[in-house]
This record gives C-alpha cells, sequence and structure tokens, in this order.
C-alpha cells in the first residue's frame, strides 16, 4: 500500500490492516492501530511504520484507546519463506529472549550483522528491538492480569533486570508499571486482555484476529483429531472449550480456548503455566494453532476469483488452516495417520500416548499428560500399538531425526529443506512431509492432492482442471475448502442456515 492509501485506511478505520502496519501521530506523540476509534489526526500530522517496534524507536507511545500491541500478527510472516519471514516468526516464539541475537542468526543460517541489517532495513528495527517490544506486551499482560509483583513480572517477561523493565514500560506507554496495573481494563474494554487480578483461573487472554473467523469448523477439526489425555473440548456445539497440554521451553502448560468469538474479534483463551517465562512462547503457539493471523480477506479474495471454489468460499467465509501447537509432536502423529482413517490415527496415537507419554503433576479434567519425548520414541519398540514393523520404524526415524537435528520444525526453518529432509526418511512419503509442512511449519501454500477427501471435494467443486498456481499463496486454504466440500450436501446447508442466521 501507499501511505495515501494506509491513510484511507486510518480514515475509514478498517481493522483489516490491524497488524499490518502502524501509524503515528507527531503533534500527540503517540501510535495506533488502523482501527483506533479516535479522531482522524490531518494527514500531514501521520507517519506509518511496518511494526510497533519501529514506531517505539522512533519515540511514540502506545495509545491507551486502542492498545496497538493487541492487534494480529501479520498474515505476510507466514507466507514469507525469505530470511525476515523466518526471522520474525522465531521472534514471536520468544527466541531471542532465550537464545540472544545470536542465537536468532544461528537458526537462520546467517550472521547477527546480517539478520540486523535485512530487519532494519525492511522493518525498520532490528531483532532486540523487535523483542523488546513484545516483552512490553507480555509485561503489560501479567500487570493487568495478575497480582504478581512488578519485580517477578520483569524476569518472566524476559526482562534482564527491573531497571530495563520499568525504563520500558515507561518509554512504551509513558507510564510506571504501577499505573499500568490501575489502568487495568474492565470487562468492556474493546481490546487487550481482561482480567480479575488473581490470575487464579489461569492468565487471561483476548487472542486477536482479522475479519471473519469460522470458529465451528477449526473446533470440528481439532476435536475429530483430539488425543484423549492430551485434548479435550468440552461444552456444547457453538459454545465449546477446546483444552490441551503444552510442552514449552521451561515446564509445562495447560491452554483453554473458548468457540464463540469476542464482539471484538478475539477468541478468548486462558494459560495455566508451570513457569511464567513460557507466557509468549505459549501464547505465538496457541495463535498458530488457530491460525488467528490468517488474512481472511486476502485469501477470500484470491481464492473466490476462481468459478469452482467462489461458491465454497462464500459458504465458509473466514475458513482457517489450522497449525499445529508442537510441531514435533504433530510429525509424529502425521507419521501414525498415514494411510488411515482419521479415527485410526487418532487410536494409534492415544496408545502412545498411553505408553510413552509423560503424566502431568496434577491432572487437570480429562488432561493428563504430555506428549512423548522424540528421543523416547527414537528408541522405542512401539509394540504396543499393533501397527506393521515399517510403520514403527517410521515413528523411531522421525523421532531420531528430530531428536538430532537432521529434520529442523521450529518456527523459523526453511520450509523447502525440512520437507526434503522428510522425505530422505525411510517410510515418510509426499502426504506426510506436505501434511508437516502445512501443520507444524504453518505453510499457508500447500495443496495435497494425493489426499483422498481433497480429490473428493475437488471432483463436487469442479476444478479437477484448473490450474491450482491461481490459487497461490492460499493454497492450504483452498484444501481445507475442498475437504468440507467432500462432506457432502447436508453439511453444506447446515452452514447456510448458520449464515442465515
Amino acid at each position: 500500500m501507499t501511505d495515501d492509501g494506509k491513510y484511507e485506511a486510518v480514515c475509514s478505520r478498517d481493522a483489516r490492516f490491524d497488524g499490518e502496519f502502524f501509524f503515528a501521530v507527531s503533534t500527540t506523540g503517540i501510535y495506533c492501530r488502523p482501527s483506533c476509534p479516535a479522531i482522524t489526526p490531518k494527514r500531514k500530522n501521520i507517519r506509518f511504520y511496518p511494526t510497533a517496534a519501529a514506531a517505539q524507536g522512533a519515540g511514540f507511545r502506545a495509545c491507551r484507546r486502542c492498545r496497538p500491541d493487541a492487534v494480529p500478527g501479520s498474515a505476510e510472516w507466514n507466507a514469507r519463506a525469505d530470511v525476515v519471514g523466518r526471522a520474525m516468526r522465531l521472534i514471536g516464539d520468544g527466541v531471542v529472549d532465550r537464545e540472544g541475537v545470536a542465537g536468532l542468526a544461528g537458526r537462520l543460517g546467517y550472521s547477527a550483522r546480517q539478520v540486523q541489517r535485512q530487519l532494519n532495513a525492511e522493518l525498520g528495527a532490528g531483532p532486540l528491538a523487535l523483542a523488546r517490544a513484545q516483552r512490553g506486551h507480555t509485561a503489560r499482560i501479567l500487570l493487568q492480569t495478575t497480582g504478581m509483583r512488578a519485580a517477578e513480572i520483569a524476569f518472566a517477561a524476559g526482562f534482564a533486570s527491573v531497571r530495563q523493565f520499568n525504563d520500558t514500560i515507561r518509554e512504551i506507554y509513558a507510564t510506571t508499571p504501577s499505573e499500568l496495573r490501575a489502568a487495568r481494563p474492565g470487562q468492556t474494554a474493546r481490546f487487550g486482555p481482561v482480567g480479575s487480578g488473581d490470575g487464579a483461573a489461569g492468565i487471561p487472554l483476548r487472542l486477536a484476529f482479522r475479519g471473519p473467523y469460522a470458529a465451528a469448523e477449526v473446533f470440528d477439526y481439532l476435536g475429530d483429531r483430539a488425543l484423549a489425555g492430551l485434548e479435550e473440548i468440552t461444552g456444547e456445539r457453538g459454545a465449546r472449550t477446546y483444552r490441551r497440554t503444552l510442552r514449552l521451553p521451561s515446564g509445562a502448560g495447560i491452554a483453554e480456548v473458548d468457540e464463540a468469538p469476542g464482539a471484538g474479534g478475539w477468541l478468548e483463551c486462558r494459560l495455566h503455566l508451570c513457569d511464567l517465562r513460557d507466557l509468549t512462547c505459549a501464547t505465538q503457539r496457541v495463535r498458530r494453532l488457530f491460525d488467528l493471523d490468517a488474512d481472511p480477506y486476502a485469501v477470500g479474495e484470491r481464492l473466490a476469483a476462481d468459478p469452482a471454489l467462489a461458491p465454497l468460499v462464500a459458504l465458509r467465509p473466514g475458513l482457517r488452516a489450522p497449525g499445529a501447537a508442537d510441531p514435533q509432536e504433530l510429525a509424529v502423529r502425521a507419521v501414525l495417520g498415514q494411510q488411515v482413517s482419521v479415527a485410526a490415527g487418532r487410536r494409534l496415537g492415544e496408545a502412545l500416548l498411553a505408553a510413552y507419554g509423560e503424566p502431568l503433576q496434577t491432572p487437570s479434567g480429562g488432561l493428563t499428560h504430555l506428549f512423548p519425548r522424540v528421543e523416547r520414541l527414537a528408541g522405542a519398540a512401539l509394540g504396543e500399538l499393533g501397527m506393521p514393523a515399517a510403520r514403527r520404524e517410521a515413528v523411531r526415524a522421525v523421532g531420531a531425526a528430530l531428536a538430532d537435528g537432521t529434520v529442523l520444525l521450529d518456527p523459523g526453518a526453511d520450509r523447502d529443506e525440512t520437507e526434503k529432509a522428510l522425505l530422505g526418511l525411510r517410510g515418510v512419503g509426499p502426504w506426510t512431509a506436505g501434511y508437516i509442512r502445512m501443520r507444524a511449519l504453518a505453510d499457508p501454500d500447500v495443496l495435497l492432492t494425493s489426499d483422498a477427501a481433497v480429490r473428493s471435494g475437488m471432483r463436487r467443486a469442479g476444478a479437477e482442471a484448473v490450474d491450482s498456481e491461481a490459487w497461490r499463496p492460499w493454497r492450504s486454504y483452498a484444501m481445507h475448502h475442498f475437504r468440507h466440500a467432500a462432506a457432502g450436501r447436508a453439511n453444506d446447508e447446515e452452514h447456510r442456515e448458520r449464515n442465515d442466521r
């Protein structure tokens, strides 16, 4: 977009662009999201920035009204496979906080200086500034949703010292931590997390998304594949809660996400963490699982241009492509699900969890285990699963490759190289490698034409002879539309009735 086009989006308070860019007002010294409800400033007083960190680096503070730090992430970072896109995914996962800029650069295969130069040139901020902005957002959440002392919050959010924490809060929000805590939003707040202040029910978050969100389809998809003991869905359709255990860098956790979207465009989430240093990482993994940074407007525009896909897109606006909360877990489960039905794959996963999973210290409802570590699966007999020997060997091969780093599934992994490495493992074919690429690496441009349900949906939609290149870079979403098309006419009528309501 040109700056004039961005200004038009600001004038119309267009929420489609929240997270895609930020604008700052020179006369007030604040920066906002495009949909900020405040009076629109004059064009001559506005500057545009690609990231919140760039606006902060230019000396602007976050707007207290629109909370620009609580926007969805840019869909561009998932679509891009270059070093900037990979770096942004890794920074979001907290790699800079855990491993520093050197660790980030090492994962990307570049020098720290090269990474710094490329991020500064394109985003107006380097890796430290981007991570610092993220730490400030995490600290605000903890200040406003828990009763923790400020010093505890400083280290939980990833700051090296209390002084650094205080300076950052003052710079980003133009207030002290105690004043920011006193400004905790109420239940009617338009943006940002809402909490009781005691943290007894976990850390409550509002996970923002843009555009329509087909929550029922996402919950159906996850529910069909949920492993008892690792995941559960409670409640009635339309008001369900998805719960699962998480293996995080500093300890275990449990995530709970409600199906009913909030009126302001968010999903209610609660995180129960053994170590609060995992808050940023856990939040990003839940966001990837529910595909909350997608741009349904861009996806819909591209796919609806195809006559075969246009009716499917109109039937399910905001359809998402679910990712993975644990990429290594997803890879193992993909191998278990090869050439069997979804139900059979789920049964194998539950048998694996019962035999090799790690029990939670304190079970929570139906959640009792963490998924097995890949190091353990690499040398496991797996006789309890009742699978053919070749399939057991494939599970061990994937576990060993993940354990020794032959296959990398972190958010910044090179997707082409990872797929090539997967295909080099015995027992891993194109469907499995593509499925792992789509979900574990959140690639929005995967089309598994060998999938029986996808082929059936393409036949039903009349898309078999269509050139799928026209659907790039959103072919993963096309594939999900075809899977739903394969479910049959009764399923379509149900969705038409829901859309009418």
